[in-house]
């Protein structure tokens, strides 16, 4: 299919990339003209501008992978008088939105897209840049049956897990959950370990155990926090992101957008919050987000 796809970046590009290889027509855009370079030289054609991506590939499908929903909600509409990306689409043209944004505004820009004659998916995604580079991501995806029947071989092109979770924003809120839960989990598996280093326990004792038996997660046996158990974890390279934590900081405000707005008690999701949003202020901003445990040590001296 034509794909314009706009938002390079870490996650971005080799996504766009994957697409490219399993044999789609992709013309890219980045606001940053480093990563515009890094597209280009990695053979990936390029436009001046995000309309432009949509005229030049004569797209059937608009890809976004942006940081925020105004970002997107902007590109679509366009600002300052400039078209946006719904103004110079052929009408029915797909709209998927992979970035991570509110329910409210996926629903928003679900909203712009059929006022302006197109179809619209929200789409994020799971698995961070290995999960990108390595064509393995998980898709949560909010829409009709009928378009994410339409986008689902591109996804599968850039994923390994598509599910669609229902109606538009559900994919964000499927989204928001999961990385609540994720926080939440990533904390406690920290804190059990730096309560076993006190103990007298060794990391790989633990992990065995730990691995085995009912506390058995993925933010143990995959993002692992201390080196040596698993040799892949952020944590036998220094906490280079994976999942840096200043985004797992931004996801969660995500979620403390929901839980206020729905009434909802969620003590440890809150806790979660304020524990990330710590740690992105600080050391943890360019850190993965099992960093967390260095803080914890810290904390706890």
């Amino acid at each position: 299919m034509r794909i314009a796809f706009l938002g390079l970046g870490h996650m971005g590009l080799p996504m766009a990339r994957n697409l490219a290889s399993a044999g789609h027509e992709v013309v890219g855009f980045d606001v940053f003209q480093g990563a515009m370079d890094a597209a280009a030289q990695g053979g990936l054609p390029v436009a001046e501008s995000g309309p432009a991506a949509v005229t030049t590939a004569r797209a059937e499908i608009v890809i976004t992978m942006f940081q925020s929903g105004a970002q997107v909600l902007d590109a679509y509409r366009g600002v300052d008088g400039a078209q946006g990306l719904l103004d110079v689409a052929v009408p029915g043209t797909l709209f998927i939105d992979s970035s991570t944004i509110a329910v409210d505004e996926a629903r928003a820009a679900h909203a712009l897209a059929e006022a302006a004659g197109h179809r619209s998916l929200d789409a994020p995604v799971s698995g961070g840049v290995v999960g990108a580079e390595n064509a393995t991501l998980a898709f949560m995806v909010g829409g009709s049956d009928d378009d994410f029947e339409t986008a689902r071989p591109v996804l599968e092109a850039m994923g390994r897990r598509i599910v669609h979770c229902g109606g538009a924003g559900l994919g964000q809120a499927a989204k928001v959950c999961n990385n609540m839960i994720l926080a939440v989990s990533q904390i406690a598996v920290a804190e059990a370990f730096v309560l076993g280093e006190r103990l007298g326990l060794s990391h790989q004792a633990l992990f065995d155990v730990a691995s085995n038996a009912s506390g058995q997660c993925w933010a143990l046996t995959t993002n692992c926090p201390v080196p040596g158990p698993v040799p892949t974890s952020p944590a036998n390279r220094d906490y280079q992101p994976g999942f840096a934590g200043a985004l797992m900081s931004k996801d969660l405000g995500l979620a403390e957008h929901a839980i206020v707005s729905t009434g909802v008690e969620a003590q440890m999701g809150m806790l979660a919050r304020r524990i990330y949003q710590g740690f992105a202020d600080g050391p943890g901003a360019g850190q993965d987000f099992s960093g967390i445990i260095n803080t914890i040590r810290a904390e706890s001296d």
